[in-house]
């Protein structure tokens, strides 16, 4: 499989409120829809070539959050609108803010041509640059490269020591099989449980959770809520209009070695009309 690899890339104040309700490592709807529009920006370049899916690699992730002493809980650290002309501060939108390290595996697919091995990550390095990523600024990346991948552990060799984002939708299933609200299933899931027990004079406790595994809450796309029709000042008067909600289930960071087949962390789109969902899945899911 011929991927183009963007390592390294430094982003800085992502948006980290993926959804309406969890905060955290950006949506997959963001990185999907920031290598579409890289996609786009080299359309006259690639000719026939596109990009059919996406591996998010994670390197480093620091979440703007403050725990004063003695706090149970965290705060979000937000930025604050200037003073009026009265001294006082205008309300505003808490905005949560993430600095993040990612990299960017993106499977090649149509009439791919070994001249652009050379040629094709000079261009992307060039259009990259001046792009946002999941809201945030670009501050840098190393050199983009174009490779032969067949086994997610050859990422390992390129990229170091990583953590893949993939799809556990399966453990939301089972969660949900005993009659468990889906909200209250995904609380479960992350949930950490804190437990402690009398050891003679001593007290030991114990930290647990419902699934091994860096398990974290990933809004993979929207469920549409509303008929396809036309809105009020709507910005594409061209393109029908319908509200939606954000589709959230559960994800986990796994090291490359430990999957199996690359499709388990390439992220690609699906479009349910039936059932009106705009998805991100996994090439595994997509199977299923």
């Amino acid at each position: 499989m011929n991927c183009l690899i963007i390592p390294h890339i430094r982003i800085q104040n992502a948006n980290a409120l993926s959804s309406p309700y969890t905060v955290g490592f950006p949506a997959v709807t963001a990185w999907l829809g920031a290598v579409h529009a890289l996609e786009r920006r080299l359309y006259g370049v690639l000719q026939g070539v596109a990009f059919t899916s996406v591996g998010i690699v994670a390197h480093d992730c620091n979440l703007h959050t403050y725990r004063g002493p003695g706090d149970f809980m965290s705060s979000i650290v937000g930025t604050a609108n200037p003073l009026d002309e009265k001294g006082e501060r205008p309300s505003f939108i808490e905005e949560a803010r993430i600095h993040l390290e990612v990299s960017l595996v993106i499977e090649l697919s149509g009439g791919f041509r070994e001249s652009m091995r050379n040629s094709l990550p000079a261009v992307v390095s060039k259009r990259f640059s001046r792009m946002k990523l999941a809201g945030g600024d670009i501050l840098g990346f190393k050199a983009p490269r174009i490779v032969t991948v067949n086994q997610p552990v050859e990422l390992l060799r390129i990229l170091g020591p990583v953590y893949a984002l993939i799809e556990r939708r399966d453990l939301m299933q089972e969660a949900m099989q005993a009659g468990t609200d889906a909200l209250d299933a995904l609380i479960d899931l992350l949930a950490v449980h804190h437990r402690c027990e009398e050891a003679g004079d001593e007290i030991q406790w114990e930290t647990s959770r419902a699934q091994e595994g860096w398990v974290v809450p990933v809004a993979i796309g929207f469920f549409g809520i509303s008929d396809l029709g036309k809105a009020k000042n709507q910005r594409d008067p061209d393109t029908p209009h319908r509200f939606a909600e954000s589709v959230v289930t559960v994800g986990e960071f796994k090291m490359p070695h430990r999957l199996p087949n690359l499709d388990e962390m390439l992220w690609e789109y699906r479009y349910d009309e039936d059932a009106s969902l705009y998805l991100c899945e996994t090439k595994t899911t997509n199977k299923e």
